[in-house]
């Protein structure tokens, strides 16, 4: 029996199931389809206390206003970490349209983070205008 017990994966060894690009990519498309209560509970639960759903979705909805232009498909622009002032690192992904990313350089990032490697929930979101 402890035999058995050993070879078993322990729970934490477990994969999430999901990754936070595949997190990000869902939240941004519910946003882009204006699934705003479907985009609202991938939100962490402190960033649903600093935000009412009704105030979610006015910051939402500068998110999908470029879809009208570029169309509703998504690529992975980038992923990894910024190094802010805080002490920890800050886990991020960043997705354009895909149509946008046709030109010389993209016009706008959609930009997701959360609070570390292992959240599944997101911390923030943001539209970032590239320079260019």
């Amino acid at each position: 029996m402890l035999v058995l017990l050993l070879a078993l994966p322990s729970p934490a060894a477990k994969p999430n199931g999901i990754s936070q690009v595949q997190v990000a990519r869902r939240f941004l498309l519910a946003i882009i389809h204006h699934k705003w209560k479907e985009a609202y509970r991938y939100l962490t639960p402190t960033a649903r206390q600093q935000q009412s759903e009704k105030q979610f979705r006015q910051a939402a909805q500068l998110l999908a206003v470029p879809a009208r232009e570029y169309g509703p498909v998504l690529d992975l622009y980038k992923l990894g970490y910024r190094l802010r002032d805080a002490a920890t690192p800050e886990p991020f992904v960043a997705f354009t349209y895909r149509a946008d990313t046709l030109q010389p350089r993209p016009h706008i990032q959609l930009d997701v983070t959360f609070r570390d490697s292992t959240a599944r929930q997101i911390q923030s979101f943001r539209l970032v205008k590239l320079a260019h």
